[in-house]
């Protein structure tokens, strides 16, 4: 029989909002800034080209910054690491509140890129470590059930805050809320342990030089894919896949410890963790792209409106995570994924037929709580195959294989949307896009299969775990 779930003490409630709270505020700046592209183009008196990397810079600061967060942890302590990144996040913020034309708004995306790419990596070996691998599912599902209404939020709120005041506000309104989390963290955070650092006295040199440019010039090129396979995007693509073959070449031959640490796949259990991870990125980054361009191009309808029509899917998510992952913490990840994975069938399908009306938002609850269900019970599958002290680094190769999934899964959808555009109309087109995503969840949940099942019982604990990157 399953052990009962240990309540989650005030400490690690505490902890838990602090922190959503600050990796929240990262997502919602790449949904709020994608709103105001239109705006900044007339303000800049600049190109759709050219403001087109306000968002692009921001990206790619991410995918340099995020592959360091388990060395920081493990160097400098998982608090120091939370407060670098939140403060570099709202200095950004400011700093592009004050910029005078596109050169310079793009070089403070940049600053606030370095800092928002630390905080989800942070937040999920954190609150892992705090919560132990009894409560790790339950923890990180209601971490991620505000997060996931992050894209209904952001276009809205964008929206209403462009037509009220000026273009700065999009970037101003998260100065408050930021400074709102530093002082939480610097309250309710566990102080890092005198001994951080022991882990990781020296950085992998060689895995900095190969591993996170990798990681970014391959975000790069899937990410302009989508406007058309050019020598720029192939220089890219080829270039991130070769440093990223040689990181991997590098990690699993150096003596030392590796920036990212790729013989965790060893494990079956971390390999096929990730795995899904990769599909599950693909699959809900892909959702979140296409929907609002459906509700666009075929409904008719403006950004903040589409943004409100997501409302669905992001509420049968927010539903879902908590309690699979308190499910998935006593049975495994495999039952409830599998699932989960099933649903998305029913939840596609009005799509796909091009059902509308009730039957249609009906379907996106399902969706968003299929998804919620994939996505919670596999996340927690990752911190329980891996050792303790592994989960630092562990969240680095995760987020990397989800972030490359999602970034997939958009240009994947966008080319398969493209070529049905040639020979059908618009709603035509995306009914044959969204039986792609049908597709999607027999793949998904055939792949949950592979999940590790009910884990081992352990003894149970009175006390929060010691905070990743504390002794």
């Amino acid at each position: 029989m399953a052990a009962r779930s240990e309540p989650l003490d005030s400490a690690l409630r505490k902890l838990l909002v602090t922190m959503t709270l600050g990796a929240f505020l990262a997502l919602l700046d790449t949904t709020m800034t994608g709103v105001g592209i239109d705006t900044l183009v007339r303000e800049f008196g600049s190109t759709l080209a050219a403001i087109q990397w306000v968002t692009t810079a921001y990206l790619l600061a991410v995918s340099v910054t995020a592959p360091l967060s388990g060395w920081a942890i493990d160097r400098f302590g998982a608090r120091r690491t939370w407060l670098a990144g939140l403060s570099v996040f709202v200095l950004g913020s400011v700093a592009s509140c004050l910029a005078w034309d596109a050169p310079s708004l793009i070089a403070t995306r940049l600053l606030t890129g370095l800092g928002g790419g630390l905080l989800e990596p942070v937040m999920l070996a954190t609150l892992a470590g705090a919560a132990g691998q009894q409560r790790v599912g339950r923890v990180l599902g209601l971490a991620a059930a505000p997060m996931t209404m992050g894209p209904v939020i952001g276009p809205v709120l964008g929206g209403l805050l462009l037509q009220a005041l000026p273009w700065q506000w999009i970037f101003l309104v998260k100065v408050p809320v930021g400074a709102l989390a530093i002082v939480l963290a610097v309250r309710l955070m566990p102080a890092d342990d005198a001994t951080t650092g022991q882990a990781a006295k020296r950085l992998d040199v060689l895995g900095v030089l190969l591993l996170p440019p990798g990681f970014a010039a391959l975000m790069y090129s899937l990410a302009n894919a989508v406007e058309g396979v050019t020598v720029p995007v192939l220089i890219a693509g080829a270039l991130g896949a070769l440093l990223i073959a040689g990181y991997a070449a590098h990690a699993l031959t150096t003596r030392r410890e590796p920036l990212i640490d790729l013989r965790l796949f060893r494990s079956g259990g971390f390999a096929a963790s990730v795995s899904v991870l990769f599909l599950i990125g693909a699959i809900m980054f892909g959702t979140v792209f296409l929907l609002p361009l459906h509700f666009q191009q075929v409904g008719g309808q403006g950004v903040m409106a589409a943004g409100l029509l997501l409302a669905p899917f992001g509420l049968g998510a927010v539903v879902a995570q908590p309690t699979a992952g308190r499910l998935s913490d006593r049975t495994g990840a495999r039952v409830p994924a599998t699932a989960g994975g099933l649903l998305l069938i029913p939840g596609f399908l009005p799509y796909a037929l091009g059902s509308n009306g009730v039957v249609a938002t009906l379907g996106l609850v399902v969706v968003g709580f299929g998804l919620g269900v994939v996505a919670s019970a596999t996340m927690g599958s990752v911190y329980r195959t891996v050792p303790p002290a592994s989960a630092s680094r562990a969240t680095g190769a995760l987020f990397i294989v989800h972030q490359i999934g999602g970034a997939l899964g958009i240009t994947l959808l966008t080319l398969v949307l493209q070529s049905a555009t040639v020979s059908a109309p618009p709603e035509a087109a995306f009914r044959t896009t969204f039986w792609w995503l049908v597709g999607a969840g027999v793949v998904i949940s055939a792949a949950a299969r592979i999940l590790p099942g009910r884990p081992a019982p352990t003894a149970p604990t009175t006390e929060t775990a010691p905070v990743a990157g504390h002794a």
